[in-house]
Parts: structure tokens; sequence; C-alpha cells
């Protein structure tokens, strides 16, 4: 009985520890089950965003193209909604978009991918913090600051150059504006580009040099493959970037709807004619007001079919090599 009488503290003590070690238990199942649900509502947010955008597009789209024929916006060559015969032929907006972005390309790419290579290969630690930073900035300078420099500086500077060959280039260009926008996503090339090189394991890059490679053989040959899918990532997001530039083309491409691929020549671009709507110039409710969604919608599939061919080609590389 003693004995009975002694044990029965210790198998209250038991219990109690039981149901405090089910309590805690308990709390921390429901915290983790409530940071689970936030955890994916912040991951189904940008799903949520993008189906909204995606479904205004389309609903603002119907409304328009009840008054105009999918066919003759898709392949007129003419975009004049504020005249008194107004025409709706999106192909000069694309066109304006298509030609902006290739200059800004044939700039942001080479030049960042470059500086990639010196900053994750070649630069020494002090200069790689350095200039990475320093190079980032550009990022952060307001784009309409991009656009007057494009007008005022850019410009004139390419008027000077092309006089000494023949060339008549206008104030308003879509190669000056392109060269901006160039220099706009440079960072945005080189700094994800450098990350993705700088993640390469360095058993690569000492494999090669056993191999007898140098350095520059083994950024090319080694380094530059192995980090393909970031540096793809990196030129998807920088084309996106170019595409759905809106003050740099507003400023300095001119606004002028013109089917042309000629880069010294003026042109709208379809974000700049959004802006030029979207100011005011057209009542709101009309076609020419509801066009600036269906323009949306096709910079939109633009932007869609790029990363799907971005994907694409960084998937049927990574299985080639």
């Amino acid at each position: 009985m003693a004995e009975t009488a002694s044990a029965r503290p210790q198998v209250k003590r038991l219990r109690t520890r039981q149901k405090l070690d089910k309590t805690k238990r308990r709390i921390r199942e429901a915290k983790e089950m409530v940071i689970s649900i936030v955890l994916f509502l912040a991951a189904s947010s940008s799903v949520l965003i993008t189906a909204g955008i995606v479904g205004v597009l389309i609903y603002e789209s119907i409304a328009f193209f009840r008054d105009v024929s999918v066919i003759e916006f898709l392949t007129g060559t003419t975009w004049t909604p504020q005249f008194a015969n107004p025409k709706y032929g999106i192909l000069p907006l694309v066109s304006g978009t298509l030609v902006t972005t290739a200059v800004a390309l044939a700039v942001a790419l080479p030049i960042g991918t470059i500086a990639a290579v010196y900053l994750s290969e070649f630069a020494p630690f002090v200069v790689r913090e350095t200039i990475k930073p320093t190079l980032e900035l550009l990022s952060a300078v307001p784009t309409v600051v991009y656009g007057y420099f494009a007008l005022n500086f850019v410009a004139p500077v390419l008027q000077y150059l092309c006089s000494f060959v023949g060339i008549e280039l206008s104030t308003f260009s879509m190669l000056s504006a392109g060269i901006v926008m160039g220099i706009m996503i440079i960072p945005y090339v080189s700094s994800l580009s450098e990350d993705a090189m700088r993640s390469v394991p360095m058993l690569l890059r000492e494999g090669s040099y056993a191999l007898g490679g140098n350095r520059i053989t083994t950024a090319i040959n080694v380094v530059i493959p192995s980090a393909l899918s970031g540096i793809g990532a990196a030129y998807i997001l920088g084309i996106s970037r170019a595409i759905g530039e809106t003050m740099i083309v507003a400023v300095a491409a001119g606004m002028q709807p013109k089917l042309t691929l000629n880069p010294t020549e003026q042109a709208a671009t379809i974000t700049a004619f959004i802006v030029q709507v979207s100011l005011g110039d057209l009542p709101h409710g009309s076609a020419g007001y509801q066009s600036i969604f269906a323009a949306g919608l096709v910079l939109f599939s633009m932007t869609l079919m790029f990363n799907i061919a971005g994907y694409v080609l960084r998937r049927r590389y990574h299985q080639a090599y």
C-alpha cells in the first residue's frame, strides 16, 4: 500500500506532462498549419493576380471586338483610333515594339553577358564588390529620366554620328530609344547571369584547368553552358522588361504609329499608345478607349510567347547536355 501511495504522485506528474506535451504539440501543429496557409496564399497570389489581369483584358477586349474585326485588328497596317474614320490595325504598334526591343537586346545582351563573365571569372573580389552594386544602381534610375536622357543626349550624338555617313536621323527615333532601353536592362542581364555563373561548382572549373584549359576557355566552354538556365532566365527577364517599357519609348520614340522596321524612323509602341489613350484623349467606353485592352492583350501574349520559348530552349539544352 505504501508503494502504491508513493507511486500515485509520479503517475499524476506523468499524466500532467503528457497533457502538456499534447497541448504543445497541438499548438505547434496549429502554428504550422497557419504558416502553411499563409505560404500557400503568398505562392498563389501571383497566379490569382495574373488570372485577374488576363480576365480583365479578355473581358474588355470582347467589347472591343464586337465593333472591330479580329482579322482587321491582327492584319491591318493602319492604326488611327483618334481619327474621324478610325482604323485599328495593330501591326504598326507591334513592329515598333519589336524593333525597339531588338535594338535594346542588341545592346544589353552582349554587354550584360560580357560584364557577367568578367565579374564572375576574372574580377578580383574588391573590384567585383565595387562594380556590381554600382552597375545595379542603373536599375534604380526612373525610366522617365532615361527617356529624357535618350532625347537630349543620345539622340543628338546619334544625329552627329549619322551625319558622317549621310543618314538623316530625327530627334525622335526607335534607335535612340532602343539604345537607352538596352542600357537600362544591362543590370538585369549582368546581375542575374553573374549569380548563375557564380553558382557553378568550383570542381568543374578545376577539372577544366586540370585538362589544360585557361580561364577564358573555362568560362566559355564550362561555366556558361553550366549556367545557361540562369543566363536564359536573365535574357527572358530582359526581353520582357524591354517589351513592357513605357516612358522611354513614349518620350524618345516619336509616338507615331508607323509600320516600319527601320530603327532610324519614328514609331509608336503598344505601351506608348496605352499611355497616350490613358491620358484622356478618347472618351471612356468608346471603341478607341477599349482598344487599349486589346493592345494590352497582344502585349501580354507576346511576353508569354517569349517566356514559353525561353523555357523550351532551356529545357532542350539541359536534355542535350
